[in-house]
């Protein structure tokens, strides 16, 4: 039986992506949750929280988007006009948001404005990050392998609506790694935020939910033909389990509960992505193997990626491992 490269390299590919999610997803929602904590020594609590892992968890983001691009270059050409507002203001906020995180510890006077930035960075980075979700969901035009549609396709009300599904999510993730990280009346605050921002994840995640099927005749089938809806099923009744499980840990003073039932609805949320679109990569567009490279190129770059990926996996976990438990208020990393 032939290996089937293309298939495989969908796989890495959409293992980064979702990575780069859960693991930058919670830095980014401590710096969207700023404006709920005014005090200083707070938000020196909260960025010593992340400062020695936020870095390292962008890492994926490179990954999938190097890999996109040497693997399925197609997709690279064609998505990335569609998308070159939003993806210039992410890295435009991913930039500015690290300027501000080095900066607000190495000054004074202007230490309000750099956590502004941070901020501002955070939450611009979210927000274009769910755009461009909604985007990819709604369709991109292609025309002879190439992108055919305006400047502006990306901007409508339900791209708006996913990019405020990302930022609230992403508040919901840093909200629970608050709660797991930090003690005292940081924590108290972290878990009542963590209760708002689940009410809202869960909304949203339910409005999208019921719209997209509409979007799409390929999603409508997926979800509600038989017999894909058996299996599709099961996705909504284990989003219900972890919001169950959010509530019952938020409610009960857990501290890794919530943080762990918040990642499962992004991770749920992210096969239920996968079940709408496979198999194309580019849904209604392009499919995987329509936008693979050659055969020779995924064989030679398998190689590399078997070799990368559990290294980036290994110095992740143990960077976890090291800076694992609650942060000494007292302390910092920088």
């Amino acid at each position: 039986m032939p290996i089937d490269l293309p298939t495989i390299w969908a796989g890495i590919i959409a293992f980064a992506v979702l990575a780069y999610v859960i693991l930058d997803g919670f830095d980014l929602g401590v710096g969207i949750l700023f404006p709920f904590f005014p005090d200083k020594h707070d938000r020196n609590v909260m960025t010593n929280s992340i400062a020695p892992v936020w870095d390292g968890n962008e890492t994926w983001l490179v990954l999938g988007g190097g890999g996109l691009m040497a693997v399925f270059p197609v997709v690279y050409a064609t998505v990335l006009p569609a998308l070159y507002m939003p993806i210039i203001l992410m890295l435009l906020g991913l930039i500015f948001r690290g300027v501000a995180f080095e900066f607000r510890h190495r000054t004074t006077r202007g230490s309000s404005w750099w956590d502004g930035g941070f901020w501002l960075g955070s939450t611009i980075a979210a927000f274009t990050q769910g755009i461009a979700v909604g985007a990819l969901v709604q369709g991109i035009n292609i025309a002879n392998r190439s992108y055919a549609g305006a400047w502006w396709d990306w901007l409508t009300p339900f791209t708006v609506l996913t990019g405020a599904a990302v930022v609230v999510g992403y508040a919901l993730l840093g909200a629970t790694w608050l709660n797991l990280k930090t003690s005292g009346a940081l924590q108290a605050k972290s878990r009542r935020l963590a209760m708002f921002a689940g009410f809202g994840t869960l909304a949203l995640i339910g409005v999208v939910s019921l719209w997209s099927p509409f979007i799409r005749e390929i999603y409508f089938e997926r979800w509600f033909g038989w017999p894909t809806a058996f299996f599709s099923s099961f996705v909504p009744v284990m989003l219900a389990g972890c919001a169950v499980l959010l509530w019952h840990g938020l409610t009960t003073d857990k501290h890794l509960q919530p943080f762990l039932a918040a990642l499962g609805l992004f991770v749920l949320c992210f096969i239920g992505l996968g079940i709408s679109f496979y198999p194309y990569i580019v849904p209604g567009a392009l499919t995987i193997a329509e936008a693979a490279a050659p055969e020779s190129s995924l064989s030679f770059l398998l190689v590399g990626a078997a070799v990368l990926v559990p290294v980036i996996l290994a110095y992740t976990g143990y960077a976890y491992w090291v800076f694992r438990g609650k942060i000494d208020p007292e302390e910092g990393y920088h």
